[in-house]
């Protein structure tokens, strides 16, 4: 006869309970943040949605009042966001939180959802042309290979 071990806690197995969105206020991203929220809904999961504040080097140096006006995207965005929740009050119930973060995307986004003990992230797909030459966040995040990460078109 053996032993029955007690079974250990697995990561992601039972569906996810946290799911973090990246948001930058681009269309992918907002369409990101819908299929997050979709995945949310179906999962009864947490709805981290994150905005990563830029902190460019070069709009200090210019004296640009950058952080401002990440400022009034993330104030915007989150209006944005309490809007949608607003109309599909009653309809659908989500969990959700807004996170705000400053660095720069890739970095930010990892250590948010280390932090939120996220089981999946999404984002959405660069709509920068350079990244296809350097690599977008979007690339970054599956290579890390620490969550699933599904990226909306």
């Amino acid at each position: 006869m053996t032993e029955q071990q007690s079974p250990r806690f697995e990561r992601g197995t039972d569906g996810p309970k946290v799911i973090v969105a990246g948001v930058d206020g681009s269309d992918s991203s907002l369409r990101a943040a819908a299929y997050a929220a979709g995945l949310a809904r179906r999962q009864n999961a947490l709805l981290a949605i994150v905005y990563v504040q830029p902190v460019p080097a070069a709009g200090a140096v210019l004296g640009a009042p950058v952080a401002d006006a990440t400022e009034e995207i993330a104030e915007d965005l989150v209006a944005q966001i309490r809007e949608a929740m607003e109309r599909i009050r009653g309809i659908f119930d989500i969990r959700w939180e807004f996170h705000t973060v400053r660095g720069d995307p890739y970095h930010a986004l990892v250590r948010a959802a280390d932090d939120l003990t996220a089981d999946a992230v999404v984002v959405g797909a660069s709509e920068q042309a350079g990244h296809r030459i350097v690599g977008s966040v979007a690339v970054r995040l599956v290579k890390a290979g620490r969550w699933p990460v599904t990226v909306v078109p």
